[in-house]
């Protein structure tokens, strides 16, 4: 490569991640390009969401990249990668390597005319496109992704997730979830997955100051000396049990371009982006630490 890009991988990241890369095969022609160079075209595409196609000519050939993509994506070494990178920052910040408690949300995006399947409506977004389904744990690391269409409501949702994520989450015993799985979504995960689920709520809407006034003269006629004021819950930005770690992690992945929309033809692609997105934010942490 002859030029650097903000997006490649320093020498402390490549160590943190070269351990983790699957051995490349001793069969057949050896390989032209690195695994680095590949894995920097991968980043650059996520973060700039350029088309494969305009690759820069700085990284290998886009059909070689793609290629890999493809592999990776397939054999399931991106999610292979975000766990055993998730499991050793874990480490470091003193938790257990497989987490106990998660929050699980689910994320409308719009989608491309680039075809493919998988393609809904969501009535409640009024949005036409697919669904980013989440498990994450308390830090806000995924640990499950699943893309389906928009039509799918969240306590469907929530099975496809959860049963994907059956086999490699032993540990878990604890689930937040919003009010949009009250329900089948919550009786399942808890009736299947043997899940203790907590529904985190809104806050009540503020009551307007006439209605509580009237309220308060009501009651005082009644012998009820009831301050007003105590009648309206409190205004401002109110912080959610741990619904906003969840957010934030969609706020983490929405800072890369390539996840703005839906571009992939296949729901597959995209759950490899979200990894790959994972993958670079967490070996930076890494080697920063």
């Amino acid at each position: 490569m002859e030029k650097c890009y903000a997006t490649d991988l320093s020498d402390r990241e490549w160590e943190c991640l070269r351990p983790h890369i699957p051995a490349p095969n001793k069969r057949g022609r050896p390989k032209t390009h690195g695994t680095r160079e590949v894995l920097n075209a991968i980043f650059y595409v996520l973060k700039s969401g350029c088309p494969w196609r305009l690759l820069p000519k700085d990284f290998p050939p886009w059909e070689t990249v793609y290629w890999w993509f493809g592999r990776w994506r397939t054999d399931g070494t991106f999610e292979r990668l975000n766990a055993a990178l998730r499991r050793r920052l874990r480490v470091r910040l003193g938790r257990d390597p497989l987490p106990s408690a998660g929050i699980a949300d689910s994320q409308t995006t719009k989608t491309t005319g680039v075809g493919g399947q998988q393609r809904g409506y969501d009535g409640n977004k009024k949005i036409r496109g697919r669904k980013r389904h989440l498990l994450v744990d308390t830090e806000g690391l995924v640990l499950k992704a699943k893309v389906h269409s928009a039509k799918v409501p969240d306590q469907d949702g929530l099975r496809l997730l959860l049963e994907s994520a059956r086999s490699g989450l032993s540990r878990l015993k604890h689930l937040w979830l919003d009010a949009g799985y009250e329900g089948r979504g919550r009786r399942w995960a808890e009736e299947a997955m043997g899940l203790s689920v907590e529904v985190v709520r809104k806050p009540p809407k503020p009551v307007p100051e006439e209605v509580a006034k009237v309220w308060a003269r009501e009651w005082a006629k009644e012998g009820k000396k009831i301050d007003w004021r105590r009648l309206m819950p409190p205004r401002g930005y109110v912080t959610l049990p741990r619904r906003w770690v969840v957010e934030r992690t969609f706020s983490w992945l929405g800072q890369n371009r390539r996840m703005s929309k839906d571009y992939e033809r296949l729901c597959v692609s995209e759950e490899a982006f979200i990894y790959a997105a994972m993958i670079r934010l967490m070996v930076r942490r890494l080697a920063r630490g």
